[in-house]
């Protein structure tokens, strides 16, 4: 009898150990998208996160980088992620702004005065409570700092106020803010993939476009529009989203390192960023685009309104403090 007890406690021991065994041996796979070429900085950025998180789980934790929308567009990557997939996007906060509206304000005109205020606040309690309310949505900011650029308008026309914007068709996000900012300057907000954007300049269904410089030159519109007007008006950053229920599913300890190289990474791509901003202006440049340095109070001015008219004026004023300004 007690060999046979023995035996059994023998048997409950192997199995424990190779069942072990199989929890550590588990892989978990992220398909991360975005709709950016793999020319830019965003992309390497992600590709240096895919590496880091390879090398800190041993492999167990793989994150594959699509690049120019092969997963599909921003919305419905989101979709297949809020509701468990393995999947994440680079998305802007205005789309998010659908689960936490206030998020909205953090690509709305002229919210921070540089880069680096716009970098500080994603640090901040208050940055924070967004994200705990996202991830009631079944939705996980790994970081928000992931610097696509200060957005421009792309024209056939010169632009120096915003009274040359007046009537014209401008591709913009698909966010409220960004339809509502548009507007306030005078332009007509339009919709269209951003894997259109080339051929609806060309074609003539769109006047103009607004984006960072280095999505456009990925998108070769310098070849479809004869001048960029720097207004910066939006300083885009944005967010790597993921399902928070494949998160949760992870070992913490692969959640802290899936965190981690998320910021390390977003951190890295900003400066890529910034470097790649002048070194694809020069060659725009010298492609034939004229740049044009306008002053931007006027534009400041026009697009203050988007503060009312999204009931964002107590918002502004808690960031300001937040960053004590």
């Amino acid at each position: 009898m007690k060999r046979v007890v023995l035996l059994s406690l023998v048997l409950v021991l192997v199995l424990s150990f190779f069942t072990g065994c199989g929890k550590k041996a588990e892989t978990y796979e992220l398909k991360v998208s975005t709709v950016l070429a793999d020319t830019d900085p965003i992309v390497a950025g992600l590709e240096k996160m895919a590496e880091e998180v390879a090398e800190k789980t041993d492999g167990k934790v793989v994150v594959e980088v699509y690049p120019s929308s092969q997963l599909g567009d921003t919305a419905d990557v989101l979709e297949q992620a809020k509701s468990g997939t393995n999947v994440g996007v680079i998305i802007d906060t205005g789309m998010l702004a659908d689960y936490v509206p206030d998020m909205a304000i953090y690509t709305a005109p002229y919210v921070f005065d540089n880069v680096e205020q716009a970098r500080a606040f994603i640090e901040t309690d208050l940055f924070a409570a967004w994200d705990e309310e996202l991830a009631t949505h079944g939705l996980r900011d790994l970081s928000c700092n992931w610097y696509q650029g200060a957005r421009h308008f792309l024209t056939n026309k010169p632009v120096s106020t915003p009274a040359d914007l007046r009537g014209l068709r401008v591709r913009t996000m698909g966010s409220t803010v960004a339809q509502e900012s548009m507007s306030s300057l005078g332009a007509v907000p339009t919709s269209l993939a951003w894997s259109e954007v080339y051929s609806g300049l060309q074609q003539k269904v769109i006047d103009s476009a607004e984006a960072q410089l280095p999505a456009v030159y990925g998108a070769s519109l310098h070849e479809v529009v004869d001048y960029i007007t720097e207004t910066g008006h939006f300083l885009l950053y944005t967010a790597l989203a993921i399902s928070e229920e494949w998160f949760q599913s992870l070992p913490e300890e692969y959640q802290e390192v899936l965190l981690e190289a998320s910021m390390t990474a977003g951190d890295y791509a900003t400066e890529l960023t910034l470097e790649k901003e002048v070194e694809f202006k020069k060659e725009m440049q010298a492609a034939g685009v004229t740049f044009s340095a306008v002053d931007i109070e006027p534009f400041k001015q026009a697009s203050s309104s988007v503060y009312e008219t999204m009931g964002w004026l107590e918002l502004k004023a808690q960031i300001d403090r937040a960053l004590g300004k």
